[in-house]
């Protein structure tokens, strides 16, 4: 078994839900009492949140490398950055370590590949919705057509996740103002919808659509499972 490398704390909430995942996920695999070989440094929210709001991503990446680092020398053997938002800068982070970093955004695309589906809706923070890096990989590696909400929803996916889920609240009309927001990427072509955030798994759950929904968090997770069992 190979030892998962994780970068956390982006927020801790989903970091935590990542540990439970892939130890469940080896122990499924493997029964008895196994569980996942892991190592994870978990970075200050609040630090990587002030960076990101003030546009300093120069800053934001010598910290992401720093901790990739600290990751690898601690012997794992491969990297997961547990945020979707930080893959920003994941071709810098590669490049800057030995060890193969295990890309959210192609585990989310190899689902969505998986159901027959190539036209999508992405949620997330405003970072991802509204940079290229991870619809210009979805597009290009993948051939996804994506879509993104339209400006007001945008402020209200971004805002629940930044000042709710972050922090662990999970309230009702957060989780009815997200399903309106999937009904209307629905109403673009969606066919599916991308939860392009670790927290917002949280909050929507595939019983609470109609539309199929990929948890970034689990795919990942799982992705690192079936890697880190790879002979």
């Amino acid at each position: 078994m190979k030892t998962i490398g994780m970068i956390g704390g982006m927020s801790w909430e989903s970091s935590a839900e990542y540990y439970k995942l892939v130890n469940e996920g080896i122990h499924q695999a493997l029964g008895g009492v196994h569980s996942a070989k892991s190592v994870m440094v978990s970075v200050d929210f609040a630090e990587i949140e002030t960076l990101q709001k003030n546009g300093r991503w120069e800053e934001a990446t010598r910290m992401m490398i720093d901790a990739a680092r600290q990751v690898e020398s601690a012997g794992a053997d491969f990297l997961m950055i547990c945020t979707n938002t930080m893959h920003k800068m994941a071709e810098e982070v590669q490049a800057a370590i030995q060890i193969p970093l295990l890309h959210i955004a192609d585990a989310a695309a190899a689902a969505v590949l998986e159901q027959g589906i190539h036209t999508v809706g992405l949620l997330g923070t405003r970072f991802t919705m509204q940079g290229d890096f991870y619809k210009r990989r979805l597009a290009d590696k993948f051939g996804l057509k994506v879509h993104t909400p339209v400006a007001a929803d945008q402020d209200i996916v971004h805002d629940i996740i930044y000042e709710e889920l972050v922090v662990g609240k999970i309230l009702p009309a957060s989780k009815v103002a997200y399903q309106k927001i999937i009904l209307n990427l629905a109403d673009q072509g969606a066919e599916g919808v991308i939860l392009g955030c670790t927290e917002i798994g949280l909050l929507v759950k595939q019983s609470d659509c109609s539309l199929p929904l990929f948890d970034t968090t689990l795919l990942h997770a799982q992705a690192a499972v079936q890697y880190a069992l790879k002979a």
